[in-house]
């Protein structure tokens, strides 16, 4: 993968953070620190797509129905017994 060098400029409240990143292990580099944050953009970005296309195709999918609240706790009660039932 060919790589691109970059000129950055931090405020020092920016930059106090970053090396403390890199001090505490996290990062061996500002290099590294940034390309973690850009992969995490570029990771909310994909789940916010796919969320925003989710929620476009149930709207395309026509009337809904209501949500049922009790049904969703009896639900959930039911499933956290028999999960407590096998772990006894």
């Amino acid at each position: 993968m060919a790589m691109r060098r970059k000129t950055i400029t931090l405020t020092e409240r920016q930059d106090s953070w970053v090396k403390g990143q890199i001090q505490s292990g996290h990062f061996g580099n500002d290099g590294e620190y940034i390309r973690h944050l850009i992969r995490r953009d570029q990771q909310a970005q994909e789940r916010l797509t796919m969320l925003r296309k989710a929620l476009a195709e149930g709207e395309s999918r026509g009337k809904t129905r209501p949500l049922d609240v009790s049904a969703i706790r009896a639900s959930g009660r039911k499933r956290m017994k028999a999960g407590n039932e096998c772990s006894s």
